[in-house]
C-alpha cells in the first residue's frame, strides 16, 4: 500500500492537532494541548486510491518557536492550517512557506481555514484568501470542532499527495 508523508503546518492554536483527532479518531476535545516537536498519526484513505497518509502534526510556529527543518524532509504534501478567527495566522502560513520554499518545492499544498464554527468571530476576508492562493489554489473551510469540511480537507490532501 502507498504511504504518503503529509506535514501539517501553521501557527500555534490553529487546530492542526484537532483536525487530526477529528479525522483519524472521530473525536474533538476542547482542552488545548500544545504539540511539542512532532506527533505522527496514520490515516487510511480509500480515495482517490488506497493509501496511508502519515500525518506529521508539527508544533505550531510562533515568535519563540521555529519549525525543525528535518521534520519537512520527504514530504509529499503540506497542509497549511490557518485560524479563521486570527488574521495573523495567514501571515505565519505564508512565512513558513517562504522560509522553507526550497525544501517544500515539489510538495503539493492545501490550505485549510479552520474554526468555521466561529463565523461570528471571523477575521479572514477575501483579501486574505487571495494571499493564501500563493500557497495553494485549494483552499477549504472546515471546523475540527463540528467536523464540517474536515473529510473534504483530508480528501484534498490525499489527491494532492498523489499528484
Amino acid at each position: 500500500m502507498l504511504q504518503k508523508k503529509v506535514c501539517m503546518l501553521g501557527s500555534f492554536g490553529v487546530g492542526k492537532t484537532s483536525m487530526v483527532r477529528r479525522s483519524v479518531h472521530s473525536m474533538f476535545d476542547d482542552a488545548y494541548l500544545s504539540t511539542v516537536g512532532v506527533k505522527i498519526d496514520k490515516k487510511a484513505m480509500d480515495s482517490p486510491e488506497a493509501m496511508t497518509l502519515m500525518l506529521w502534526d508539527i508544533a505550531g510556529r510562533d515568535e519563540h518557536q521555529d519549525i525543525n527543518p528535518s521534520f519537512l524532509r520527504g514530504a509529499h504534501a503540506c497542509l497549511f492550517v490557518v485560524d479563521g478567527t486570527r488574521r495573523e495566522t495567514v501571515d505565519v502560513a505564508i512565512s513558513i512557506r517562504a522560509d522553507f520554499d526550497e525544501m517544500l518545492r515539489g510538495s503539493a499544498c492545501v490550505v485549510a481555514i479552520n474554526k468555521g464554527d466561529l463565523t461570528d468571530d471571523w477575521e479572514i476576508g477575501q483579501e486574505d484568501e487571495t494571499r493564501l492562493r500563493s500557497l495553494s489554489n485549494s483552499i477549504l473551510r472546515c471546523s475540527a470542532k463540528s467536523g464540517d469540511g474536515v473529510k473534504a480537507v483530508f480528501d484534498a490532501i490525499a489527491r494532492a499527495a498523489l499528484a
